[in-house]
């Protein structure tokens, strides 16, 4: 409890993401998540469950596919995403990785990104700016992140931790719109 986190709002975040694919016009969206175990996964959907909410979207667990986040992972849940009736029209997935694997799938599917689904991942990973469409992704200070916590360990083990007053450093993130997602110009 006397620990210094340094950590981005994961919540708002995903509920950027999510509120832009309903910005969109994007009705019918599913979210590729990890299990629960971890906090960003249960905040990332959490986020997309606000922005459903907020603009009048019911939620549904068919709707969200728990998997290992991998790029394989992702060419699955393509295949599970093809077979639904209706066909989604938006994917959020909590990362990049797993979104490109998804993007593969689904045009291996013969589905349009973004024209029949629009795609949004999480990280910005360099996959991101490679894929066909480029992927829209929430893109946060990860290296800034790692410094500030080693900073903060650093003065905590010499005794000068000059961050007393708080246990949590909130770094901003941003959502960087690609390709994948712009169904309306």
């Amino acid at each position: 409890p006397n620990s210094t986190n340094v950590m981005i709002d994961n919540r708002k975040a995903a509920y950027e993401a999510t509120k832009h694919l309903v910005q969109q016009g994007c009705r019918h969206i599913v979210h590729i998540t990890a299990t629960p175990k971890r906090n960003v996964y249960v905040d990332r959907l959490e986020g997309y469950k606000q922005a459903l909410a907020e603009n009048g979207l019911p939620f549904s667990d068919d709707l969200v596919l728990i998997t290992n986040l991998s790029q394989e992972s992702g060419i699955q849940a393509a295949e599970a995403i093809a077979q639904m009736k209706p066909l989604p029209d938006g994917v959020f997935v909590a990362n990049d990785n797993c979104a490109v694997g998804c993007m593969m799938g689904l045009k291996q599917a013969g589905i349009r990104i973004p024209q029949d689904i629009a795609v949004a991942g999480f990280n910005n990973d360099p996959v991101s700016g490679v894929i066909e469409p480029n992927l829209t992704t929430i893109n946060y200070p990860g290296y800034k992140m790692g410094e500030m916590a080693a900073g903060s360990l650093i003065n905590h083990l010499n005794g000068t931790n000059s961050i007393t007053a708080t246990n949590t450093i909130l770094l901003r993130s941003e959502l960087i719109i690609r390709a994948s997602s712009i169904k309306k110009n």
